[in-house]
Formats: structure tokens, C-alpha cells, sequence
């Protein structure tokens, strides 16, 4: 049993929070503009790299350097929407998507040419892990979860609890009702991208603290973060995060060994485990777990 919770439930929650906070990002995105974001790992990767300069520059640690990381990724979200986005906001979808696969690669190229493909580590000495009763947890897994747990109660209050949040849920519910009804639009689409690259930064950083710095950072979990949201419904940033979870507990119990001494599944397949849940989905229940838009 101990076994199962340190070397498999733990890691699956933590790639789970990673996850979530990727798929509400992207799902908050789609919910408010509708069309699909593949620049979103982008930043993330751009999030985890402002905060490798701010450890660099300031020497502070990785967590501190989290303000810096989403402060830098929320006024490049808002420059690619005013540049790229903004004047293909009435073209077709499928048009945006292509544009967002443009924006990815600038930024990603941009990355390349700074800091080379060379991976990197937030420079941390030793920290030995917290154990309680056998169950031993990594500090900074607890900070992850943590923060993990404090950005969904955070989006949660601004989306219920805000002006600024309800006028964001009119948008995704009937975004023709909402500008009959007087809901600032342009208002709305700037707070969006700005909750979106925080979520994006915040889950760069967290990714990167836990395993390494390279520019294919975030595009390397696009597609899982993509599956978490439509498995919890696209266009609903509370199932996302849900379908988060799902996925990263998924994807690390994938590999237990269930039936005698090998895995189940071999860990190098276990990203094969989001095409599988995405796929699934898409058959039996394309709507999601919680009703996302179509």
C-alpha cells in the first residue's frame, strides 16, 4: 500500500494539478472566444523560462519567482491576442487554431534562440521529503498540490463571485446575449487571456520545478492538457480541472503492476494514455463529463 501511494498516487496528483491548471487555461479560452489555443504550452514554456531568468537575475527561488513568471506571460498573452488574434476574431475557427500553431512555433523559436535546447534546472540544493507513517512526499510536491489547490479556489471565486467572473460566464453560456445585455466584451476577453497565461505560468513553473527546462516544455503536455478538457467538458474550467486529475492519476497507475511483477503498462508508453482517454471520450462521450460547449 505504501508502495502504491508514494510511488504512484503522489506523482499522479501532481501531474494531475499540472494538468488541471493547463486544461482550465485552455478551456477558459475556448469557453469565452471559442476556438482552440495550441499556443497555450507555449506559455507555459514562456511562463517557466521568465522565472528561470528571475532565479538568474534576483536569486530568488523558484516560488517567489512565480510573480514574475505570470506577470511577464499575462502581457505577452495579451500582445499575441492584440496582434494575431484580435483581427481574426470574426474569420472562421478553424483559421484561429491555424494562427495559434504560428504563435506556438514564434514562441517557441524565441525560446530556442535565448536560451539554446539545452534543458535547465532552477538551480536547488537538497531538501529530504516529508514522512508521515511510511508515506514520504517531496516539499516541493506539497507546494505544487498546494498551489494547485489555491488557483482552482481562486478561479472559482472570481467566476462566481465577481462581477468580472459572471460577465465571463455570460460570454461562454450565449456570448450574443451577453453583448445585447451590455457585458464589456473587450473587457471580458482581456481578463480572460489574463487568468489563462497565470494559469499557464503557474503550471510552467510547477512542471519545470519538478522535472527540467526545455523549450518544448509545455508542448510536451499539450495534448494531455487538451484530453483533461474535453474529458471534463470543454468550455468548463471546473471540469478541466477535474479531468486533470483524472488523466494524471491515469497515466501514472497506468504503469502499476497489477498483474504479477511487471507493469502494466510500460512507463514509456504512459502519454499513450492520453490519446486513449481522448480518444474514448471523443466515442462514447464528446460532450464531456460535465457538458462542455459544442
Amino acid at each position: 500500500m505504501l508502495e502504491l501511494i508514494n510511488f504512484y498516487l503522489i506523482p499522479g496528483l501532481v501531474l494531475g494539478a499540472v494538468y488541471a491548471l493547463a486544461a482550465a487555461g485552455i478551456s477558459l479560452v475556448y469557453g469565452v472566444m471559442r476556438f482552440a489555443n495550441f499556443a497555450h504550452g507555449d506559455l507555459m514554456t514562456w511562463g517557466a523560462y521568465m522565472a528561470l531568468l528571475a532565479v538568474g537575475v534576483f536569486g530568488v527561488s523558484p516560488w517567489v519567482a512565480l510573480v514574475f513568471a505570470v506577470a511577464a506571460t499575462v502581457p505577452l498573452a495579451w500582445g499575441v491576442d492584440r496582434a494575431f488574434y484580435a483581427p481574426l476574431r470574426r474569420s472562421a475557427p478553424a483559421v484561429l487554431l491555424i494562427s495559434s500553431f504560428a504563435v506556438a512555433l514564434m514562441l517557441r523559436a524565441v525560446v530556442y534562440f535565448v536560451w539554446g535546447p539545452t534543458p535547465e534546472t532552477y538551480a536547488r540544493g537538497f531538501t529530504p521529503p516529508f514522512i508521515i507513517e511510511g508515506i514520504r512526499i517531496q516539499q516541493r510536491h506539497v507546494i505544487i498540490l498546494a498551489g494547485a489547490v489555491a488557483c482552482a479556489l481562486a478561479l472559482h471565486l472570481l467566476l462566481t463571485r465577481t462581477r468580472a467572473g459572471r460577465a465571463m460566464r455570460a460570454m461562454a453560456d450565449d456570448p450574443d446575449l451577453a453583448r445585447v445585455t451590455g457585458v464589456p466584451v473587450s473587457g471580458v476577453i482581456l481578463l480572460t487571456w489574463a487568468v489563462a497565461a497565470a494559469l499557464a505560468a503557474v503550471g510552467g513553473v510547477f512542471l519545470a520545478v519538478d522535472t527540467e527546462l526545455t523549450p518544448l516544455l509545455g508542448f510536451n503536455i499539450l495534448l494531455a492538457a487538451f484530453a483533461a478538457a474535453i474529458l471534463g467538458g470543454i468550455g468548463r474550467p471546473w471540469g478541466a480541472m477535474f479531468g486533470g486529475l483524472i488523466l494524471g492519476l491515469a497515466e501514472e497507475f497506468s504503469s502499476y503492476p497489477v498483474f504479477g511483477g511487471g507493469p502494466l503498462l510500460d512507463p514509456s508508453y504512459k502519454t499513450a494514455v492520453a490519446f486513449f482517454v481522448l480518444i474514448l471520450v471523443l466515442l462514447f462521450r464528446p460532450q464531456g463529463l460535465f457538458k462542455g460547449m459544442g
